[in-house]
């Protein structure tokens, strides 16, 4: 398969699988057009489902096509374009990455979506500010105006991502223990994945670009509590200096203590979470009711990430034997291997 470049893709600085993918393109090299979105040409097509970013992907004599959901895009990615991977090759240190990018794109990102339309001051620099990313030079009066139709429209979604007055005080423990397992991470290693980066570095820095640098709540939190964090993001943001090799992968026989405290912060609260979903999801429920970190949890049933459990469980059965044990061995005793018991 071969894409054309520069490869087409449109989104929002406000959108963290925006900043995730735009990253990843500079990483790797991949040369690239950035259309904001609300600015895209009326010939390109339309995704099914409206999500940012969107790619405009065009194979040698074909005609564009649009595609969304960042990691099936990364691996799309790594077999159209050789060099500088994000995935990694060892095949246990792949399901790790992979774990931890999920854990990024549909756990952490509950942090973000909570942090930005749950308190005032967020609330208002979001409604100030993202509106303007459309159209910078609009007339005022329908910027303010604008602002006040998408906080609202945002507020009234919260609903999606499972944040509410029940689950506030589960979503921001979690986050300032996120923080935690972060920095220690980066006191060991620069990278989640070793001396370079991975698929799950790339989710976390999509998220962490909003909760660490535009939403003052987080940002607080992040700057009181993790200044490290904070630095690592601004690192991630162009990384296409960075020269790896084979050998800067972490290796499965010395995956570090602190790895093995961010995924058990991931067994603590995702993992339930996860679970719980695909329940409610298979009983036809209303709502998601359990609990999380000894707390109540309560949501609307979310279709993709029962997805995401089956996406899980689907890699982790297509290990071999060996690899299978090695990961098993990895995540034992931190609530990930919940995941995949019988």
């Amino acid at each position: 398969m071969t894409l054309e470049t520069p490869l087409l893709l449109s989104g929002a600085p406000g959108s963290p699988y925006t900043r995730k993918m735009l990253a990843v393109l500079r990483y790797r090299h991949i040369p690239y057009r950035f259309l904001l979105s609300g600015h895209v040409p009326k010939e390109l097509p339309a995704p099914k489902v409206a999500l940012l970013p969107t790619f405009y992907l065009k194979e040698k004599g074909g005609t564009y096509q649009a595609a969304v959901d960042s990691t099936p895009l990364i691996r799309r990615f790594e077999a159209a374009f050789s060099g500088r991977a994000v995935v990694p090759s060892d095949p246990v240190i792949e399901f790790l990455d992979y774990l931890l990018e999920d854990y990024a794109d549909e756990w952490l990102t509950k942090a973000m979506f909570h942090y930005r339309w749950y308190y005032r001051p967020d609330i208002e620099r979001a409604a100030a500010i993202l509106p303007r990313w459309r159209g910078i030079s609009a007339p005022e009066d329908d910027m303010q105006k604008m602002g006040k139709v998408f906080a609202d429209r945002q507020i009234s979604r919260l609903y999606v991502v499972g944040s509410n007055d029940t689950t506030a005080p589960v979503i921001e423990a979690s986050y300032l223990r996120y923080l935690e397992a972060m920095k220690k991470i980066l006191e060991t290693q620069p990278f989640l994945m070793g001396q370079r980066p991975g698929g799950s570095d790339f989710g976390a820095y999509g998220q962490l670009t909003q909760l660490t640098h535009f939403d003052p709540t987080p940002m607080d939190e992040t700057l009181k509590h993790a200044p490290r964090v904070f630095a690592w993001v601004d690192l991630m943001e162009d990384l296409s200096g960075l020269t790896p090799t084979e050998t800067d992968w972490m290796k499965r026989d010395t995956v570090p203590d602190a790895i093995r405290a961010l995924l058990a912060e991931v067994g603590r609260v995702y993992v339930p979470a996860l679970l719980a979903n695909a329940k409610a999801l298979m009983e036809g429920a209303e709502q998601v009711k359990t609990e999380i970190d000894g707390k109540p949890w309560v949501q609307q049933p979310f279709p993709y990430q029962g997805k995401c459990l089956q996406w899980l469980r689907g890699k982790h059965a297509a290990l071999s034997e060996a690899d299978r044990k090695a990961v098993n061995n990895i995540i034992a005793d931190t609530g990930c291997e919940k995941l995949f018991e019988n």
